[in-house]
Formats: C-alpha cells, structure tokens, sequence
C-alpha cells in the first residue's frame, strides 16, 4: 500500500464518519417465543474478494447475564460460510479486535474457505439486538482542551458515568457485557451450528477471548491462530514499552543514509516536538493530546509510522502543518471509531487494577510520547464509576492451556508487543509456537505486507498444527513517504482557498447582478 492512499485514506474516513452511517445487514427474525440457545437461520450468498460462496445468515437468542437465572435474551448474528471443499475440516470462528468494535466485517482467505466454513459470531454490546453505545463520550473526546489534560480528561470521566447511568436506566445490565459472556455466545453458537470441534483465527482484543476460550472450554477447540497477542493484563500500554519501541524504530532510521540527513536523531525529535508543540498552524489549531493519541495509534502500522515521522520531522524543521492536521482528524476519526461502552465493560471487567494510579503511570514525565491512549482511556475510567464486576479472578491472570496455538507477532508491533507474547504467554502454552515478523507491525501489517507469508502460516498449522515458516523472509522498513501529512495539509488549504474564492466571486457575481 502506498503512502499515499494512506493519507488520503485518513481523510476519507474522516468524511465518511461525519456523515454516513455504516450499512447493516439483516438478519432473520426471530419468533416471539425463542428460547436461550436458538438460532434461526436463512441461505444468502456470501461474496469474498474474488468468489462467492453458500453461506447462512443467522440471528442467535442467548441470555444478557448467564448469572441471573431470569435474565431478559438478547440477540447476536452469525454468519456461517460454507467450505466448497468436498470434507472440510474443522471450521474456522474468527474472533477480530476490539473491544467495542463489529466481529461481523471478516473477509476470509479463500485458501481457508478451500478446507473449512468459517463462522463469525457477533460481539454483544456491538452487534445485535444492544448495543452498548456512549454519545457522551464521543462529545467529549470533542474538546478543545488538550485532549490528555487534568480537567479534559476529568469531563470524559463524569462522560463515562453519565453513560453507564444512562444505559442502567435503559434496561441494560452492564455485567453481563464481558469476554467471559462473549465466549459462552460463541460456544453457544457452536452447539448450535452442529460443531464438534473448533479452530479459532483471532486477532488483538480477539486473542485474549481465544485464549480464555481455550482455557474455559479445552475440549471444544482444534486449534488456535492468534495475530497480535494481548495475554491477560494487556489491554492497556504502558510508556517503558513504548519509548523502547521508539527507540528501536530511531535505530532503524540511524542506519538510512537519506533520512538522517533530513534529521540525524529522530528519537530527539519526537521528543523536542512533544515538549515544544505549537498551538496553531496558520489559523488552524493544533490540540497536544489529539496529535500524541493519533502518533500513538499510527505506530501501529509501518506505513502509518513512517508517515507520523516524516510530520514530525517536517515540524520540528519549522512546518507543523501535518501535526494540525493530525490533531483536526481526530475528532472526525476517533470518536466514531468504537462502541464505547462495550469497550468499557469488556476491558475494565477484564484488566482494571484498582491500585494503579493511570492518571500518573500512563504519563510520566521522563517518557518521550508516554501512553496516550492508555492515559485518555484508563485515566477517565478509573474516576468514573462504570459498573460492571471484574470476571473472576482466574481468568484475569495466565493458566496453562494444552490447544495447540500459534502465535504471530511482529517485532515493531506498539498495540501488542511481541515480547508480551513470548514472555507472557507462551510459556502457559504446552502446545504453543511463536512466529516473529522482523519489522512488522500490528494486524494490518501481517495481513497486507506479508499475504503470502500469513497464508502459508495459516493454512498450514490448521492442516497439520506445524506452520510453514519458510516464506518468513526479512521485510526492511521503508521511512520513505511521497504524499505525507504536511503535504496533505497544504493541499487542503488549498482547496479550501479555491472553494472560498469561488464562493466570494459566486456572492460577489451575484450581488453585482441582483443590483
């Protein structure tokens, strides 16, 4: 992918979540009378990048909160995607990241469709019949404060508890919103589909829930492919981890001829932009908290990254222009991005410490970039009052688990960094393999830079439980970017010119005429 549409691709997110919401596929109805467990089912036609394939579209009845003997059902969807293959083995559940976001927009492999159906079970709390969804927060994350300041960040917090508040009034009980519940549903569905056993092809948040799943319900499961790992006690970010990160990139740089002649240090100018950001770029502003959040979530991806470097060295040559457009992207990008109040049952219920002081911990002030996110989302929760009770204490820290599991992780991955994998997890895991992708970052990245490797890796474990690692060859980072974000700011000041100057000779035509 080339930079390019990656800029281009912000932007046009941007566009899209201001205006347009997302299309909803229906799902079959289902009978009044439905009991806890039923799943009701129609034959559609289900089209991948380049086949079309049988599939059902179904509607799964399973209880709010399998705790209360007499608690109301609620509905999931499913999809199940029929294998063309004449056997096929066992099937594959895709459990996508999170939480707060959709488990129903998988687009399969067809070299997996080739040997197995692949199902995708609903989240609660974003997909189906309720949805744990915050305006408030989303209004919130709004604010013209720096985003990562005392008081913006103590408006989000009382956003948090006005929304829980909200949502307990509606009929809501947030307690039955957790990856222990999300588990039951997809064993649920599993029964129901006619599975004896399982594979599971998780991602990020996804990998925790496969984990856990594997942990509760052993028997059920064949094996087990996770992308970016996030073992128990993962779900926030903590600074140390980071700045290494940052630093491991910096020493990539170091070692490209062109881009230390454009900035010999890059970890020093991270840092020097961070301490000394400007607050407007023309007549544009530029919010703190908003351009560290976004650098944040563009590490993630080696693209991405390469794009927030080439800003920050453009800024602290005396251009910020990409940093205000960082900061105005956000309001448009992040705040649509999540099903909040999932989000926050399912990450607090799992891994909230009460004794961490996140406001402090996610920040300090040595860091280079700190944690923001970690800080804009544990920081509000842990002052606001989200009531929702900690799964039990067995599943918030590692067991060992006997499911033959591989892990793939990629060396520059910020969202989950390889080493959480490889000291963390897989020492629980009798039957566990790791792979390490050099210079790769989190999911997007094994997907898109590496598809013949991710294929092959795939494929191969779930056929015979050893992954084919032959196609893993060294993938170098690229700090090259022809169309970044200063360039992109600049082009839309134009643009914005244009548009007003056509707008003022239209007026100026108008009144002339109308005189």
């Amino acid at each position: 992918m080339k930079v390019l549409s990656i800029s281009s691709m912000i932007l046009i997110m941007a566009l899209i979540t201001s205006g347009c919401g997302d299309h909803k596929i229906k799902y079959p109805p289902v009978p009044a009378n439905s009991k806890a467990g039923s799943l009701i089912s129609e034959n559609r036609t289900f089209k991948t990048k380049s086949a079309k394939y049988k599939a059902d579209f179904g509607t799964l009845v399973v209880p709010e909160n399998r705790d209360k003997p007499d608690s109301r059902l609620i509905e999931i969807p499913v999809i199940r995607i029929h294998s063309q293959g004449d056997k096929p083995a066992e099937p594959v559940f895709g459990l996508t990241g999170g939480p707060g976001m959709s488990n129903m927009k998988w687009k399969p492999l067809d070299s997996l469709l080739a040997n197995h159906d692949f199902v995708m079970v609903g989240y609660r709390g974003v997909d189906g019949s309720s949805v744990l969804d915050c305006p408030e927060i989303k209004k919130a994350l709004k604010t013209d404060d720096d985003l990562l300041s005392e008081q913006a960040l103590r408006n989000i917090s009382k956003s948090w508890t006005d929304c829980a508040n909200r949502l307990t009034n509606d009929g809501i009980d947030i307690n039955g919103y957790t990856i222990m519940e999300v588990i039951e549903d997809i064993e649920a569905a599993r029964a129901a589909l006619g599975y004896k056993r399982i594979n599971l092809l998780s991602e990020s948040y996804g990998t925790r829930v496969a984990y856990l799943y594997g942990v509760r319900h052993p028997a059920g499961i064949h094996r087990s492919a996770m992308i970016g790992v996030n073992p128990p006690g993962r779900l926030h970010w903590e600074p140390a981890t980071i700045d290494a990160q940052l630093k491991y990139y910096s020493e990539l740089w170091s070692r490209d001829p062109e881009m230390t002649k454009r900035s010999p240090d890059l970890l020093n100018t991270i840092r020097d932009v961070i301490q000394n950001m400007p607050r407007k770029w023309l007549f544009f502003s530029i919010n703190p908290g908003k351009v560290r959040t976004v650098t944040f979530a563009l590490l993630y991806h080696r693209t991405t990254a390469a794009v927030i470097f080439n800003a920050y060295v453009a800024a602290k040559n005396g251009d910020p222009s990409g940093l205000a457009l960082m900061s105005l992207a956000f309001d448009y990008v992040m705040p649509p991005m999540f099903t909040w109040g999932d989000l926050a049952s399912k990450a607090v219920s799992a891994d909230f410490d009460p004794s961490r002081n996140y406001l402090n911990e996610l920040d300090p002030p040595d860091s280079i970039l700190g944690s923001p996110l970690g800080k804009l989302l544990w920081g509000p929760l842990s002052l606001a009052s989200w009531p929702v009770k900690p799964i039990s204490e067995e599943y918030r820290r590692l067991q060992y688990s006997d499911v033959e599991t591989l892990l793939i992780s990629g060396s520059v991955d910020f969202s989950t960094p390889a080493e959480y994998a490889t000291k963390e997890l897989l020492p629980y895991l009798r039957n566990g393999h790791q792979v390490i992708l050099s210079e790769i970052g989190h999911v997007n990245d094994v997907w898109k830079v590496i598809p013949a490797t991710t294929e092959q890796l795939l494929t191969t474990f779930y056929n015979t439980g050893i992954p084919d690692t032959s196609l893993s060859t060294y993938t170098a980072m690229d700090f090259n970017v022809k169309w970044g974000f200063p360039a992109t700011a600049k082009a839309l000041l134009g643009i914005m010119i244009v548009a007003a100057a056509i707008i003022i000779a239209g007026l100026t035509w108008f009144l002339i005429s109308s005189g």
